[in-house]
């Protein structure tokens, strides 16, 4: 659990940042470039990206081990939200990661907007990449919100579920633009 949290502090900044960076592409285009070269400037320095791929790693691998090693004990919506959500960011990180760097080290594509929005723009590749980012969205949020909700009294329900339609919300304005 140690090892989760601390690793969830990196992921999380680069995962808001990067978030941010998709909802630029809301104005237009030309932003989400823009802003996505200045955030590049930081992450892309080899040790800050080193230490991400690991973080990423860590996190996806002890967040999947948490999942199933509560599986009989949990109880409740939340631990459950907690828990499906961490499980689907996991395998989400590691083929979202995957894809980036084999489209970058490989395929020597720029992985901007263009790069994710590709598979949203052919059929029947839809079929997979619109449940497939809007899902890895709204776990953000409910995860998010799920470890909020474990500190949040007297209403942990509101803390969790107020993140949980955000995302929605969220994964939705991203998806139709």
């Amino acid at each position: 659990r140690t090892l989760h949290r601390r690793c969830a502090v990196v992921v999380t900044l680069f995962v808001l940042v990067h978030l941010a960076n998709h909802a630029a592409a809301l104005g237009a285009v030309a932003a989400h470039i823009r802003f996505m070269e200045g955030a590049r400037l930081v992450y892309r320095q080899p040790l800050v990206e080193a230490v991400l791929l690991v973080c990423v790693l860590l996190q996806a691998a002890s967040g999947l081990w948490l999942a199933g090693a509560g599986w009989q004990r949990r109880s409740g919506w939340i631990a459950w939200l907690q828990a499906a959500s961490g499980a689907y960011l996991a395998l989400f990180l590691l083929i979202h990661v995957g894809a980036v760097l084999v489209g970058r080290g490989v395929l020597e594509l720029d992985t901007n907007v263009h790069f994710a929005a590709a598979g949203l723009q052919v059929w029947p590749y839809q079929l997979f990449f619109v449940p497939y980012y809007f899902l890895a969205v709204v776990a953000v949020f409910a995860h998010l919100g799920c470890a909020l909700a474990r500190r949040a009294r007297p209403a942990p329900a509101l803390a969790a579920g107020l993140p949980l339609a955000a995302g929605v919300v969220f994964a939705g304005l991203l998806l139709a633009r």
